[in-house]
């Protein structure tokens, strides 16, 4: 298995994950389950898969979100936790060239650019989360407080309600 940025960043604060490859169909619109679906491949709970999201400011700045597969992000929460009155995710034919990943392999490590990073809170009820290791079909499991540790991320809440 290759290495991708996100396992390399981790192997340099020695940080321990596991590897966990499944069959990619090429499905990866939020709205249709795709994280869902990825949890059913792995064999493991669907909240347990975080999401990343990357969103874009009233002031263009960039912004990375993660959250569990279970729940919708609320812009007002997301709105708040960025300090901006305006916030709209970025266009998937953009993501490749700001962040260095694809929809579907966005992983809140290793982008090209370190975002500042915003992570719910929920993630602390899990041992163990699921992330992409910045590749399709290929996630990473790690505890919660090493992905906030390593992605210099925020908690707050940002489930939609």
């Amino acid at each position: 298995m290759k290495k991708t940025n996100a396992m390399r960043i981790l192997d340099a604060k020695k940080i321990p994950y596991e590897a966990k490859e499944y069959d990619d169909d090429g499905e990866h619109e939020l709205s249709r389950g795709a994280a869902e679906a990825t949890a059913a491949k792995l064999g493991i709970e669907p909240g347990c898969v975080f999401k990343t999201i990357v969103m874009r400011t009233d002031t263009k700045e960039i912004c990375v979100f993660c959250q569990s597969a279970l729940y919708e992000i609320n812009l007002k929460k997301a709105r708040t936790a960025a300090g901006c009155k305006e916030i709209t995710p970025v266009k998937p034919e953009e993501l490749l060239a700001l962040t260095g990943y694809i929809r579907g392999g966005c992983s809140p490590l290793g982008m090209k650019k370190q975002f500042r990073t915003f992570i719910d809170n929920c993630i602390l009820n899990y041992e163990k989360v699921h992330i992409s290791a910045g590749q399709r079909g290929l996630q990473l499991a790690i505890k919660p407080d090493d992905l906030v540790k390593a992605s210099g991320a925020t908690l707050c809440d940002l489930i939609l309600e």
